[in-house]
């Protein structure tokens, strides 16, 4: 992989979990169960187009996949833990269903594209 590459796919999967502490809660807040459902449409649609779509996220052909799940997962417990000081212990299950879901879906993208 080249450092060009590099950068786009970090880049790619820091947007995913950006977007989501950013936006998704203060949608939730204005607009209630709606806004949450407008955050699901408009973050996890657009971060899909540019990821995939566009192709910010390098896959080698052959190569192991990642799904965004592991990046909203991992992002979100990094800044969980940074910003607001969370307990690294109690985020464990955190982590291991961000791993467990992030496989789960990315083996179901597998098995249809």
């Amino acid at each position: 992989m080249t450092l060009k590459l590099a950068i786009g796919t970090f880049a790619g999967a820091f947007i995913f979990p950006f977007m989501i502490r950013l936006v998704w809660g203060k949608l939730v807040e204005d607009f209630g169960p709606a806004g949450g459902w407008m955050a699901a449409a408009f973050i996890v649609g657009l971060c899909w187009t540019l990821n995939h779509g566009v192709g910010a996220i390098h896959q080698m052909e052959g190569g192991a996949w990642i799904d965004m799940a592991w990046a909203a997962g991992i992002g979100l417990w990094a800044a969980t833990v940074v910003v607001d000081k969370a307990d690294v212990g109690k985020s464990i299950p955190t982590i291991v269903f961000s791993l467990i879901g992030g496989t789960l879906g990315g083996f179901l993208l597998s098995t249809f594209l």
